[in-house]
């Protein structure tokens, strides 16, 4: 029933097609085609343990591929085979050649270790004052404290630096746009984000993002990526019923070749959300969860997704300058005496060993069996 209520009601958002002069969303036959020649894609959302944020990352100054290369081959090691990798336009923007330089670096790495990555163009979460330079050290005991957002506030505001956001995504998109170790390009990380922390909110950000937002799918769209592009909905409880969703989702559930959302609750509300994704008829990733504090698991979402034929992506690969095994609430209490009774994300420790032996079993078995095919626990 809500299969048919779904897709009946898709051309109200049909308002929020593409231009003519741009490469047209996929069909569904199209994207289901893509994702039929996909292994099942299992991942995690990457920062090296060096890093603070996505400008750390990716600066000249502070470009650590020994890191990166070592980090990779413990997600190969378990069976992973996507990262999901935050980029900046800042970057871009001081130094473009450098960027596109580091980022074939980082695909010759990740193909090495058979890993395809998403690469993230924009983002509304956290800081919204990026600076690029020298990043300043972790706040102690507060999680993703430097993590900074894409386009910045001021930039969001300013109309007349759009051109900037327009060169590069279509520079950055089309440079790598025929690209076959790049999965994807997921063009904004939870736009409708105000953004999270202690930080003042950006005035009119919903309504600057929405209007962007189409944007952004135009210029990524002009430059004829093989690639999908995706934009994942994160809040709300019923997406699949569109007069519901707000303008951000709207333009997110009617440009995306495939469908991404994030979820990081219990088992019960992944699956109710992942159904509600399936009603569009394309393929679906799931481009974040995984919180073991608030519910999300490896342990009760893997299973789920891999007999649902979803793609996942947790937050978090290896303990770092991000401090995401800290939990949100560290904003409001910072762990600066105990450590949590558990790890909020990641995977790994520092030095390469698991947090739980257990989850990396399990992500290297399901990795290993078919598509479809959930194996017999014995991990």
């Amino acid at each position: 029933m809500i299969r048919k209520l779904a897709l009946a009601a898709l051309p109200a958002i049909a308002l929020f097609a593409a231009p003519a002069d741009a490469r047209d969303i996929w069909t569904k036959p199209q994207a289901q085609k893509w994702y039929d020649a996909q292994p099942w894609l299992v991942g995690a959302n990457y920062t090296p343990r060096t890093a603070i944020n996505q400008l750390e990352m990716w600066q000249a100054e502070s470009w650590d591929p020994k890191t990166i290369d070592q980090e990779l081959g413990w997600a190969q090691a378990i069976g992973m085979n996507t990262m999901r990798v935050y980029l900046h336009n800042l970057l871009w923007e001081n130094d473009p050649e450098g960027l596109k330089k580091r980022m074939d670096e980082f695909l010759t790495i990740a193909s090495k270790h058979g890993i395809r990555p998403v690469f993230v163009l924009f983002d509304s979460c956290w800081d919204p004052n990026p600076v690029v330079g020298q990043q300043h050290p972790p706040i102690p005991g507060v999680h993703n404290s430097g993590w900074v957002q894409a386009p910045g506030a001021a930039r969001l505001a300013d109309k007349t630096q759009y051109d900037k956001l327009e060169n590069y995504v279509k520079d950055i998109v089309g440079t790598f746009a025929n690209d076959k170790r790049v999965l994807a390009w997921d063009v904004w990380n939870e736009p409708n984000n105000e953004g999270g922390g202690n930080y003042t909110p950006t005035p009119n950000k919903k309504a600057l993002v929405a209007g962007l937002l189409t944007q952004v799918f135009d210029w990524a769209q002009s430059v004829d990526p093989v690639q999908p592009l995706t934009s994942g909905v994160w809040i709300g409880e019923h997406w699949d019923k569109p007069e519901t969703l707000d303008a951000v989702e709207k333009v997110q559930l009617s440009r995306s070749d495939v469908n991404s959302f994030h979820d990081y609750n219990w088992p019960e509300s992944f699956k109710r959300r992942a159904n509600q994704m399936l009603s569009y008829g394309r393929p679906v990733i799931c481009t974040e969860y995984m919180a073991r504090g608030n519910g999300s698991t490896f342990d009760g979402d893997l299973p789920i997704a891999k007999k649902m034929n979803i793609g996942m992506i947790n937050w978090g690969l290896v303990d770092g300058k991000t401090q995401t095994r800290l939990p949100w609430d560290s904003w409001k209490k910072p762990y600066t005496y105990d450590e949590p009774t558990v790890w909020f994300h990641e995977v790994f420790h520092a030095d390469g060993t698991p947090y739980r032996k257990a989850e990396t079993d399990l992500i290297r078995a399901m990795s290993a069996a078919p598509k479809g095919v959930v194996p017999a626990a014995e991990y």
